[in-house]
C-alpha cells in the first residue's frame, strides 16, 4: 500500500464569532496518529484580518482515510469549509 500526501485549506466558520485560527491549527496538530502524519500546519492571511489554516498530512492510501481525516478536522470548533489544495502519491 502506498502513501498519499494531501494539502488542505481549512477556512474559519463564518457563523462563529471570534474564530481563533491558531487554536484550530493546534487542534489539527493533535490529530496525528499512526494513520495520519500531520507534517506541517500553518496559519495564513485570508482577507480583512481573517486567517485560514493550511495543513500538510501524509497517510496510507486506504479507502476512506482521507474522508475520515476531513471529518475529524470538521469536528473542531470554528472550522468551516475544508478544501483539498493538492493530493499526490509518494
Amino acid at each position: 500500500m502506498g502513501m498519499v500526501v494531501m494539502t488542505y485549506k481549512v477556512n474559519p466558520d463564518s457563523d462563529v464569532d471570534d474564530v481563533d485560527s491558531d487554536a484550530i491549527a493546534e487542534a489539527i496538530r493533535g490529530l496525528r496518529t499512526e494513520n495520519y502524519d500531520v507534517q506541517k500546519v500553518e496559519t495564513k492571511p485570508l482577507a480583512f484580518g481573517l486567517k485560514f489554516v493550511q495543513v500538510h498530512v501524509t497517510m496510507n492510501d486506504g479507502e476512506g482515510l482521507a474522508d475520515a481525516f476531513e471529518a475529524q478536522m470538521s469536528d473542531i470548533h470554528g472550522v468551516g469549509e475544508i478544501e483539498v489544495l493538492s493530493m499526490g502519491l509518494i
